[in-house]
C-alpha cells in the first residue's frame, strides 16, 4: 500500500440551520481541492441542495460525493428548512449514522456541534471525530475567560458594563449581552461543553491574520487543537457557486443586480439578519422608519417575522414601505432568500447591517465592506466586539439585550438610532474612509489565506496530513 499517494476520506456531518449548514458544505468542497475524499452526509430535504453545491466540482474531478442518511419510518425532523434553532434535536439520525460507520469507516469525521448526541456514538466506534463550531477564535476566547472568573451575581444590574478578563484587547460587555446558556448552567450547555473533549481537535472557518492574537491564545493558553481553514466562503468563485449556494433566491438575482449597477459606488445599504432570526412586526416598522429618514439607498432582506398573520395592521405598513420605496427607486425589499456573495461584492454596497452571525460577517469582510451592527443571540455580541472594538471596521447600533433567535426583546431599537449608524457609515466621513482602508486590507488578507501557501491553505494540508499518519497508524 503506498500511502503516499492514499486518499483520506473524511465525512462531514452539517446541522440543520442555515448558518451551521451552508460553510460546512463549503469547507467539504475546500477539502475536496487538497485531495481528500470528502463526503457530505445529508438528510433526504436536504440532498438536491447540497446537490446543487457540488455539481460543478463533480464535474472537475474533485472527490466529492453526498451520502444520504435514511431517516427511521414514522420519524420526522423538525425544521429541515434551513431555518432550524440550535436545539432542534437530530437524535433520529443516530442509528443511521451508526450503521454508515459500522459499513464504511471514514479517516474521520466532521460534526457539527450541535449534533450533541453524535459524539458518543462516533467516538465509540473509534472514528476520530472533528468539531465544527460555526464560530471564530475571538468568542471562544472570551466565553472561556467569562466562564472562568465573571460573577454575575456581583454586578449591580443587567447594564452595568464590566471588562472581560484576561483577553489582549479591552473589552467591555454587559450582563444583558452575555448568552444565557453561560449565565445558568444547563444540560445543553454541559454537553456543548463535553462535545470538543474527546475529539480530535476543531476546523474554524476563520484565518489567522484576521484575529492572530486570538488564535494563539486558543491554541497556546487554552491549549485547544484548531485548524482554522477559511473564509471557506471564498470556494465559491463563478456566479453560480454564489447564487446556488444555500437556497435558491427567491428574487431574480439579475434584476437585483441590474439595479445595483443603477447606484453609485459604496452607496446602497445591504440589511438581513441571517436565515434563522424571527424579527417583531414592531422592530421592522422601527427599522423602516428609520431607513426612509436616513435617505440611502438599501437592499433589505427581511427574514422570517415572529408571531406574523397577514391581517396584522403593522404587516400592512411593511408593505406601504416595500411599495413606496421601489417607486421612489430608494430602495428594495425582498421576502425570503437572497444571493448574498453576489449583492455583497457588487461595487455600490458600501455597508451591510447585520446580526454578526459568523458567516455574514466573514463574507462581509471578505467582500471589504464595514459593517453596521446589530447583534441578537448566539455568540453575536462577542463577533460585535470584535468588529467595532479590535478590528474597527463596524458601528454598533445600540442593540443591548441577548434573547433567543426566536424571542421578543423587552427594548425596541428605536428609529432614531437606526437613522443614526446608517448615516453614521453611509455618509462619507474620514472616520469611514479609514474603516473602508482597514477593511480592504483585511480583505486582501482574507484571499491570501485561502491561496496556495497562505495560512489557512497550509493549515488544511497539515490536518490532511496528521490524518493520513494517524491512517498509516492504523494500518500498521
Amino acid at each position: 500500500m503506498n500511502h503516499e499517494t492514499d486518499t483520506v476520506k473524511v465525512y462531514f456531518f452539517p446541522f440543520l440551520g442555515g448558518g451551521h449548514q451552508i460553510p460546512m458544505v463549503d469547507t467539504a468542497r475546500v477539502f475536496a481541492k487538497h485531495g481528500a475524499t470528502s463526503t457530505i452526509l445529508a438528510i433526504p430535504s436536504n440532498v438536491v441542495q447540497f446537490q446543487n453545491s457540488i455539481t460543478r466540482d463533480q464535474k472537475s474531478n474533485l472527490p466529492i460525493t453526498i451520502y444520504t442518511l435514511t431517516i427511521p419510518e414514522n420519524t420526522q425532523l423538525p425544521d429541515t428548512d434551513m431555518s432550524a434553532g440550535p436545539m432542534v434535536d437530530t437524535s433520529a439520525l443516530l442509528e443511521p449514522m451508526k450503521q454508515l460507520l459500522l459499513q464504511q469507516r471514514p479517516d474521520c469525521i466532521v460534526v457539527d456541534m450541535f449534533h450533541r448526541w453524535a459524539g458518543d456514538i462516533i467516538d465509540e466506534l473509534k472514528v476520530p471525530r472533528i468539531v465544527f463550531n460555526g464560530n471564530a477564535c475571538f468568542p471562544r476566547c472570551v466565553i472561556e475567560n467569562i466562564r472562568k472568573s465573571v460573577v454575575f451575581e456581583n454586578l449591580s444590574s443587567d447594564s452595568e458594563p464590566f471588562l472581560v478578563p484576561g483577553i489582549p484587547d479591552r473589552v467591555l460587555m454587559t450582563g444583558s449581552q452575555v448568552p444565557s446558556f453561560m449565565r445558568n448552567q444547563s444540560e445543553f450547555s454541559d454537553r456543548m461543553k463535553k462535545i470538543e473533549e474527546k475529539s480530535f481537535g476543531t476546523v474554524i472557518n476563520s484565518f489567522y491574520d484576521l484575529e492572530p492574537v486570538y488564535a494563539d491564545y486558543l491554541r497556546n493558553d487554552l491549549g485547544k487543537k484548531t485548524w482554522l481553514v477559511g473564509p471557506v466562503s471564498l470556494c465559491n468563485r463563478s456566479v453560480e457557486d454564489k447564487k446556488e449556494r444555500g437556497k435558491q433566491p427567491t428574487i431574480d438575482e439579475q434584476s437585483c443586480l441590474n439595479w445595483l449597477k443603477s447606484k453609485k459606488p459604496n452607496s446602497v445599504l445591504y440589511i438581513s439578519f441571517g436565515s434563522v432570526a424571527r424579527i417583531p412586526l414592531k422592530q421592522l416598522k422601527e427599522i423602516a422608519y428609520g431607513l426612509e429618514a436616513a435617505d440611502q439607498p438599501f437592499i433589505w432582506v427581511v427574514g422570517k417575522i415572529l408571531n406574523s398573520s397577514k391581517s396584522d395592521s403593522e404587516n400592512w405598513v411593511l408593505d406601504e414601505f416595500e411599495k413606496r420605496m421601489k417607486e421612489m427607486d430608494k430602495g428594495l425589499v425582498f421576502r425570503g432568500w437572497a444571493p448574498q456573495l453576489l449583492i455583497l461584492e457588487h461595487d455600490a454596497v458600501g455597508g451591510f447591517m447585520t446580526h454578526c452571525g459568523w458567516n455574514s460577517t466573514l463574507e462581509c469582510v471578505c467582500a471589504g465592506v464595514p459593517m453596521i451592527t446589530w447583534p441578537l443571540s448566539a455568540e453575536q455580541f462577542f463577533n460585535e466586539k470584535l468588529v467595532t472594538d479590535v478590528l474597527r471596521i463596524g458601528v454598533q447600533v445600540g442593540s443591548k439585550e441577548w434573547g433567543s433567535w426566536d424571542v421578543e426583546r423587552k427594548e425596541l431599537v428605536g428609529r432614531e438610532k437606526v437613522e443614526c449608524a446608517v448615516k453614521k457609515l453611509m455618509v462619507e466621513s474620514e472616520e469611514v474612509e479609514e474603516m473602508r482602508k482597514r477593511i480592504k486590507h483585511i480583505a486582501e488578507n482574507a484571499k491570501r489565506a485561502v491561496e496556495e501557501g497562505g495560512s489557512s491553505y497550509n493549515d488544511i494540508d497539515a490536518l490532511i496530513h496528521e490524518l493520513k499518519i494517524l491512517q498509516i497508524g492504523k494500518d500498521v
